[in-house]
């Protein structure tokens, strides 16, 4: 039987599992071809949080009705499903203007999940992905952005090209397309978690090498939240895409 375990190293909130590493763990599940266009290993897949993501706890995971579906004591945590569309990406930002951008994160000042693996300030370097976004200059201003270079500590052998590079996971590929979307829609004023990201990873991070992470707002309604990310590696190309939905949620739940 397979399992999905979130490690408490990927915590998001203090008590449960980040969204984007959660979701990405469960994608790396869906039985799937190689895409017919050989422009990524992995096809687009949309991930639904329903319910908190418990800390290391084995979560049976099947398949129903084309859909993988990770649940405990019989209630659905997540359930993945490949989609034929694939994420629109940020437009970029230039490696010097995202480091510099990291200076104005909101999170610096006031951060709901201090402890975030993918945001968080309390994360010390090597432990978290210590992914600092702030707002870059255009129209709009719905853009955030920050560098990130993957840290050795996050390589997992079974995902080695042969090309030589280390990478990080798949999961870990996720975890990075999904705070920084959050602070794109200004999660410094609404409490959001994620309720749904559907992302397309074309190329796995390269340990060691400096990346470009651009998050943009794309609309909101009611408690919901539209977002969109783009990983950008060393060389300016977008490896990874995602596109996602937040709800505002009450922060007594999540103390």
């Amino acid at each position: 039987m397979r399992e999905l375990i979130v490690p408490s190293r990927f915590r998001g909130p203090q008590s449960s599992g980040n969204g984007g590493w959660t979701a990405g763990a469960l994608a790396a599940l869906v039985d799937h071809d190689v895409p017919a266009d050989h422009a990524a290993r992995w096809p687009t897949v949309a991930v639904s949080l329903r319910q908190p993501p418990p800390l290391d706890t084995p979560m049976p995971v099947t398949d129903d009705e084309g859909a993988t579906v990770a649940s405990l004591d019989g209630a659905v945590v997540a359930s993945a499903e490949i989609r034929d569309e694939v994420p629109v990406a940020v437009a970029p930002v230039p490696a010097e203007e995202a480091r510099a951008a990291m200076a104005s994160y909101p999170g610096l000042g006031q951060h709901p999940f201090p402890t975030c693996f993918g945001c968080g300030t309390e994360r010390e370097e090597g432990d978290g992905l210590r992914i600092f976004p702030g707002p870059v200059e255009g129209e709009g201003n719905t853009r955030v952005a920050a560098t990130w270079t993957p840290h050795p500590s996050l390589f997992e052998d079974w995902h080695t090209y042969h090309d030589d590079h280390p990478r990080a996971s798949l999961p870990v590929a996720w975890a990075a397309l999904d705070c920084v979307a959050g602070w794109a829609g200004d999660l410094s004023d609404r409490m959001m978690v994620l309720a749904r990201i559907t992302a397309r990873v074309h190329t796995l991070p390269v340990i060691g090498e400096e990346h470009v992470v651009v998050g943009e707002a794309r609309g909101a309604e009611g408690r919901k939240t539209w977002t969109a990310a783009t990983l950008y590696d060393a060389d300016g190309r977008a490896i990874a895409v995602a596109e996602h939905l937040w709800v505002t949620v009450d922060p007594a739940a999540f103390r």
